[in-house]
């Protein structure tokens, strides 16, 4: 009998509390709609919706029944999607001013990351980092670059030709390295070097606890304040481990350039330039200045080593697989600008257009970050008669949009043509530029990648054959993808052939001039 009327008192409590926040957030909302979306249970709200794996496709899925806006509610915290470009450039673009923000991560706060441009809030020392990098990587500053891009991916030739089986850590051997040199003019110290690697742990373990759901601490924030000695509840031991990758991503390359500015063997970089300039300055100025540069820097330098970078280049790679008559179309085209006398170079780029379809169709067909990294509102807002709340977590579906089948007839295949005008020039697609975020939180580094993949691809082709690994069966391997925040490939065998003697000809020639 106690526990009867314990429990009725306790489903009281739970309707009470739960019509008293309904009645308050409809007297908030003065009536107006939440964009519509899977009903919510109550306190809890969506929480058992919010897909864990490859939620851009229970997105899309979703957009067909609700619409292309859709929400969710969490303890409280409104979930929005957006499905369309419309809805993007709307809200991203257009009102920029409101859906800048960043959510507020409580984990990412555990860690200590506040310093990340890339996941900070919308601020004046973000907007002075922000500057900083746009700067610094806009496209004539990195032009100074291209030699260092080229380079690094004809290293990655002679790494393919002397052990191909090894071609995903040669990846990510080579963009860690592209990274480094631009950003400090460090030299990396073969694939296992620390800084590579503390990078590339932080990067991984950011892309898993950012989306809902991912971790309990998120949607729960108290729960940052259970003590250690409960191991399986505590976040604690987590928290310092991302915490102090996170100090080592941040100081240590800066004090690396340091240290050769002092000794006199620091080499062009975008930190040594940032420090010369700031050079003048003195006391709290210095400080604040310094801070601003090694969080802008730290935060390319996390997000640019291979965990990105490379899940690019092996979607690339499973397209070639699939479909084996692009390379040899690209490959005509690469013979008929080099003559065979000579690796690509970004000179080449005009006379390449299929090459270059090749980099953007991939850009469409297998998005890195299919919801992108997503914004918050910084306050209430109403679009098309749907009320979107200040502090909303805001997604933009990038896969829906590449994937709708007005604007990309086809979406689930590979074809680069449609890149390309009937004259066989390219054609520019300004909606691919989603694939590297939105509005004013767009990635700074969107030309330097963009660059970093034409000359890899074109390198690549232009001496290599990519063909069909074989399983244990004798069959070809399959193609499978894994769901989180970043969509990528698991890992697969293939064959990297040269193409002839005379491909083997041009990769050793030009390792003998490095």
């Amino acid at each position: 009998m106690a526990l009867s009327i314990f429990l009725l008192d306790l489903l009281v409590l739970v309707a009470s509390l739960t019509a008293f926040f309904a009645i308050r957030d409809f007297q908030r909302r003065g009536g107006i709609p939440y964009p519509p979306g899977p009903p919510p249970l109550p306190l809890i709200g969506n929480l058992f919706d919010i897909p864990k794996e490859f939620a851009w496709l229970q997105f899309s899925a979703l957009a067909k029944k609700y619409g292309d806006v859709i929400s969710f509610r969490v303890f409280g915290q409104v979930i929005v999607v957006l499905n369309t470009s419309k809805a993007t450039k709307e809200l991203f673009e257009k009102r920029g001013e409101i859906y800048s923000d960043r959510p507020t991560v409580p984990f990412h706060e555990m860690m200590g990351w506040q310093w990340n441009v890339t996941l900070a809030r919308y601020t004046d020392d973000w907007r002075q980092a922000r500057k900083l990098l746009d700067r610094g990587l806009r496209p004539g500053a990195i032009a100074a670059y291209r030699p260092l891009q080229e380079t690094k991916a004809r290293v990655l030739l002679t790494q393919l030709l002397e052990n191909p089986n090894e071609w995903e850590a040669h990846l990510g051997y080579l963009l860690g390295t592209v990274i480094m040199g631009m950003g400090y003019g460090y030299e990396v110290q073969g694939r296992n070097d620390r800084k590579i690697d503390v990078a590339r742990k932080m990067a991984r373990l950011g892309a898993d606890t950012v989306l809902p759901g991912a971790l309990l601490v998120n949607d729960l924030p108290f729960l940052r304040h259970i003590p250690e000695w409960l191991p399986w509840f505590s976040y604690k031991p987590l928290a310092r481990y991302g915490y102090d990758i996170g100090q080592e991503v941040l100081h240590a390359p800066m004090a690396f350039v340091k240290e050769g500015i002092l000794n006199g063997t620091a080499q062009p970089s975008l930190a040594l330039e940032g420090l010369q300039e700031m050079e003048n300055l003195k006391g709290q100025e210095r400080e604040k200045a310094d801070e601003a540069l090694a969080g802008a820097l730290a935060s390319m330098y996390a997000a640019g080593t291979d965990t990105v970078h490379s899940v690019f280049i092996m979607s690339f790679f499973v397209a070639v697989l699939l479909h084996p008559a692009i390379q040899k179309i690209a490959q005509q085209e690469l013979d008929m600008v080099t003559k065979r006398e000579r690796l690509p170079t970004f000179e080449d780029r005009p006379a390449l257009p299929f090459v270059d379809a090749i980099c953007k169709e991939v850009l469409r067909w297998r998005p890195v970050v299919p919801l992108a990294v997503p914004h918050a509102t910084t306050k209430d807002d109403v679009y098309e008669g749907l009320f979107i709340p200040k502090g909303t977590m805001v997604f933009g579906n990038v896969w829906a949009m590449f994937h709708d089948p007005e604007m990309y007839p086809e979406p689930d295949s590979f074809i680069p043509g449609r890149f390309l005008n009937a004259d066989g020039s390219l054609r520019e697609d300004p909606l691919l530029m989603s694939a590297f975020g939105f509005g004013k939180r767009i990635c700074p580094g969107r030309h330097v990648v963009d660059g970093t993949f034409f000359i890899i691809i074109a390198s690549l082709l232009s001496v290599f054959n990519i063909e069909k690994g074989q399983d244990a069966d004798g069959g070809p391997e399959g193609f499978t993808y894994i769901g989180g925040a970043i969509s990528r490939p698991h890992s697969f065998r293939c064959s990297i052939i040269p193409r002839d003697k005379r491909a083997e000809e041009l990769i050793v020639a030009d390792s003998l001039t490095r």
